[in-house]
């Protein structure tokens, strides 16, 4: 059985996603967890599907504005040319870091070459578990993101790193964090429309209120996963208080 890394997707909640109490819509909850099912299907088989069915999805509790959402799909079940995958959903405060499952899933994925392609879909895989130093997460490339001529846009590289790394500093510090500088950034290969771009965000070391962060961004051709690592940079977040006045950060447990 091949061993794979959960698709992991992470964002953070804004108030256009909300209605009037700041709860986030139902409808930009399923869009999350669609994009998660496409690319949990697609990593896992390598090859392109649409959605043909939402089997199931239990609403538990609400997300609520200026949370982080962090979805995990899997593929459950295999069948001749479709893949079942559960997506599920969990808000996370990051002040407290209470955590809690409000939002579950199965999507059923079918392929889009079904016609023409006889070949059997890979078996179901075992999912390796998660480090938890790092922060991990998954996009993919729009026609959107990306200039005339497919390839994407280094400000929206950027935005994409500097999320990850304010996810990692605020879950260490468990305070409001802002950045304070941007260091080192080298792009070492262009990133193409319709590939998957991968993050990994970790602390490599703690000032009184600064917070280094180191974030790789792979990006990985989903029909033959070819991966490469296209950007790297460091990070500098501070941690500040209701007033925006520096606070002391916790230290870095030596691992």
């Amino acid at each position: 059985m091949s061993i794979h890394k959960q698709i992991r997707l992470m964002d953070l909640v804004f108030p256009d996603q909300t209605n009037h109490q700041g709860n986030m819509f139902g409808g930009a909850a399923l869009a999350l967890m669609d994009k998660v099912a496409f690319l949990a299907a697609a990593r896992f088989a390598r090859r392109g599907f649409v959605t043909a069915a939402v089997e199931r999805t239990d609403f538990r509790s609400p997300v609520l504005v200026g949370e982080l959402v962090d979805l995990t799909g899997e593929v459950r079940s295999v069948g001749r040319t479709s893949i079942r995958v559960r997506v599920n959903l969990v808000a996370e405060n990051l002040l407290t870091a209470e955590r809690r499952l409000t939002t579950q899933g199965e999507f059923t994925m079918v392929a889009n070459d079904r016609k023409t392609n006889k070949d059997p879909l890979p078996p179901v895989p075992e999912y390796q578990p998660e480090p938890e130093e790092h922060t991990r997460n998954v996009e993919l490339v729009f026609p959107g993101d990306t200039d005339h001529r497919g390839l994407l846009f280094g400000g929206r590289a950027l935005a994409l790193m500097e999320k990850a790394a304010f996810v990692a500093a605020s879950r260490h510090a468990r305070c409001s964090v802002v950045m304070a500088a941007l260091k080192e950034i080298s792009f070492t290969s262009p990133i193409h429309v319709g590939e998957l771009v991968e993050l990994s965000a970790r602390i490599s070391s703690v000032g009184r209120s600064s917070i280094r962060v180191e974030v790789q961004l792979w990006a990985e051709d989903l029909s033959s996963g070819e991966r490469r690592q296209a950007t790297k940079g460091h990070f500098v977040m501070v941690a500040v208080d209701e007033n925006s006045k520096p606070v002391k950060a916790p230290a870095l447990i030596a691992e």
